[in-house]
């Protein structure tokens, strides 16, 4: 799964999470600085925030493009020349590739912030006097923001394009290596299968996965420091009353209740997964089979098969009910939760109507990133069952079982 399209899988993603948490944490501890050494300053502390396309032609903005570059090439030439791997061109440049393109989108959410606190500080003032802003400033605010929104649909789709791409050559890649040992796996139950549905779908499920986690984090390192900031305008927060960063503090635990929560609802889904893919596999080939010859895939062999799905169908249905009940009271919790928090503070007329509405997207924000797993837990389940599967085929190559089952029921998963 990994071998074929990475070098040296396990160093390879340990050094790759290493160098990411170095580079992050240079970045924030010196490098973000030294551009000013070539001419590009970071923003000082009191500058305004930059609304619009500019705020990606800005000084410190294009240093952040020369250091990612440096970044990744110095990861790549190190790969390049102590493992050279066929398809590194595409696992780490292209992987970059998506990388920046993510962490420009977090961008652009973060250009769209700091747009919303500015024009609906405008709206609240055309609403509270008559008179007081002119049609062509809210008409110049609904264009800024119609600009930023069509950047953002750009870099989706550019982003999606690359993705299938990519999907696909680490497809490619896994298809090649199982067919290169195919007289070894032609014998396991839903071989051919495993070969041309399962590869397709670990690759574009992982990568799917890859892509929400790497954006999660990088919006958290966006917007934690901008919720951190809004936190001073909060009074208090019901119940628990004055805190320190009561914002960054309520999102911490409400995210954290959830993933828990949602974790400890879902735990026997992926079994069910695993066990599903096995029924169906085992009714699926019986099929096949009774398509050559006559004396398989009889009434009664076919109906106990099928009566095995049936069964485990019911089971993964009856488990997902309290599981769907769980996730829905929780995500419509969360659609209040936030507006809860600011109640004493909007009761004190402590903000303006343009705050109020990026403390609402900053929060959510930090909060949908923390949330990671409840927001993808339904895929990871779909993911755990689909690396079973091919665990399970990969341990014929190494005569060895797959972790927690008998050697003699490899070839029968």
């Amino acid at each position: 799964m990994f071998t074929s399209f990475f070098p040296k899988p396990k160093l390879f993603f340990i050094s790759a999470a290493l160098w990411c948490l170095a580079a992050i944490l240079l970045w924030y501890f010196g490098a973000r600085d030294l551009g000013a050494t070539f001419g590009l300053p970071p923003a000082g502390p009191n500058d305004p925030p930059v609304i619009g396309l500019g705020y990606f032609w800005t000084k410190s903005f294009l240093w952040f493009y020369v250091y990612f570059i440096v970044i990744v090439g110095l990861f790549y030439g190190f790969w390049a020349i102590t493992s050279p791997h066929p398809w590194q061109n595409w696992s780490i440049l292209v992987a970059a590739v998506l990388l920046f393109l993510t962490y420009f989108s977090v961008q652009v959410s973060v250009v769209l912030n700091s747009w919303r606190g500015a024009f609906y500080d405008l709206v609240q003032k055309a609403l509270t006097k008559a008179n007081s802003v002119e049609p062509s400033q809210l008409y110049s605010g609904v264009l800024t923001f119609v600009i930023i929104a069509c950047v953002a649909i750009t870099v989706a789709v550019i982003t999606s394009f690359i993705v299938s791409h990519f999907i696909f050559r680490w497809r490619t890649a896994m298809n090649d290596y199982f067919m290169s040992h195919w007289t070894q796996l032609r014998h396991i139950e839903g071989a051919s299968q495993r070969v041309q549905e399962d590869t397709m779908r670990f690759s574009s499920t992982l990568e799917t996965l890859g892509i929400s986690l790497v954006k999660s984090v990088m919006t958290l390192i966006a917007f934690l420091p901008l919720l951190a900031q809004l936190s001073s305008h909060i009074v208090a927060l019901p119940i628990v009353g004055v805190i320190p960063y009561p914002l960054l503090f309520a999102a911490l635990i409400w995210s954290i209740f959830g993933t828990v929560l949602l974790a400890v609802a879902g735990i026997k889904l992926p079994g069910l997964y695993f066990n599903n893919q096995k029924v169906e596999a085992a009714y699926r080939k019986e099929l096949v089979y009774g398509e050559d010859h006559a004396d398989r895939a009889q009434p009664l062999t076919v109906t106990e098969l099928f009566r095995n799905v049936r069964k485990n169908y019911f089971k993964l249905y009856f488990h997902y009910v309290y599981f769907n009940v769980v996730a829905a009271i929780y995500v419509q919790a969360d659609v209040v939760f936030g507006l809860i928090l600011l109640v004493p503070t909007i009761a004190a007329g402590a903000i303006t109507f343009g705050i109020y509405q990026q403390i609402r997207f900053a929060f959510s924000s930090v909060t949908d990133s923390f949330q990671y797993l409840v927001n993808s837990w339904s895929t990871i389940v779909e993911l755990l069952s689909i690396h079973k599967r091919l665990k399970a085929f990969e341990a014929t190559l190494d005569d060895v079982p797959p972790q927690g089952a008998p050697r003699e029921s490899v070839q029968g998963v």
